[in-house]
């Protein structure tokens, strides 16, 4: 089974700038939603996907993504998926051994600011950058379905 490992944090400054080594824009769709889990489809630069995603069991979930074309996905993103879209660009980040993405949203989430990193084993240790913030990893308020669907007024959310 594929399976995804990732925690997510709030960043706490912007110094992770100075380190990102690639950027990527994406806009993410909700196709649908099943128990705790989704089906998601993404524009990200010239690839598009479809992920199906299943319910959490602690930082684990089932995930399966698959490359579509892309003016297949641009079509259900503007056709199929419950608006809003999810605007963001994606940095990409190395830090001891593995890849951080810091995701700067846009659109009715302009400010919110996420760090997250997929890992291999629920408890494989790791060093925290400097300029990550508050774990909101179990926090279902910064899940990708409750961003899809909210906009977050309190600016205390949007940061560490």
């Amino acid at each position: 089974m594929n399976c995804e490992i990732e925690r997510k944090y709030l960043v706490a400054s912007e110094t992770w700038r100075d380190a990102v080594t690639s950027t990527r824009r994406l806009r993410d769709g909700l196709l649908a939603r099943f128990e705790e889990g989704k089906v998601r489809v993404r524009v990200a630069g010239p690839v598009a996907t479809i992920t199906i995603k299943g319910p959490r069991t602690g930082l684990s979930r089932a995930e399966y993504e698959y490359e579509i074309p892309r003016l297949d996905a641009e079509e259900i993103l503007n056709t199929l998926c419950h608006p809003p879209l999810v605007e963001k660009t994606r940095h990409y980040i190395p830090h001891d051994g593995l890849t951080w993405v810091v995701d700067v949203y846009e659109g009715t989430l302009d400010g919110l600011v996420l760090a997250e990193v997929e890992l291999e084993r629920e408890d494989q240790t790791f060093a925290l950058p400097s300029w990550v913030g508050r774990e909101v990893t179990g926090d279902p308020r910064f899940s990708k379905g409750s961003l899809a669907k909210q906009f977050l007024p309190d600016p205390k959310l949007r940061s560490a």
